[in-house]
């Protein structure tokens, strides 16, 4: 069994050698990860996104990457997709993909069902499963 235990944003980038967002984008996580956060992460440390790309703000994370202040980072999405800053693709210690994290036919065959669940839902007259508000 494993153990997990809930802890305040500053004391994971603070301890994590590897930070993942998949959070989605609302007022309150645009902008989540800028200079101050990426300041509390070690330096050894990596950031990957592939939630959404405004959660991170992409001049800072550039700026830290290219100071040595972060290893690297690994980017799904982009801040003004489907544009990626230009000093992220000259950066040696980042990895790029073209917003397709969630592109296995696992994944997309799941997808799929979903879709199909959330049709038959509401053509029975029953509220979609996996509805977004």
């Amino acid at each position: 069994m494993v153990h997990a235990t809930h802890l305040p944003l500053t004391q994971v980038l603070q301890a994590a050698d590897i930070v993942t967002i998949h959070t989605p984008l609302t007022d309150s996580t645009r902008g989540l990860i800028g200079r101050a956060e990426l300041a509390m992460m070690q330096r050894s440390a990596y950031l990957i996104n592939t939630a959404r790309g405004a959660v991170v703000d992409e001049a800072a994370l550039a700026e830290a990457l290219e100071q040595g202040r972060l290893a690297g980072a690994g980017l799904d999405v982009y801040q003004h997709e489907p544009h990626v800053l230009p000093r992220l693709l000259e950066l040696p210690n980042t990895v790029l993909s073209p917003h397709i994290g969630s592109a296995t036919t696992e994944a997309r065959v799941k997808m799929g069902l979903m879709v199909a669940e959330n049709i038959t839902a509401v053509l029975e007259g029953q509220e979609a499963p996996h509805r977004v508000n």
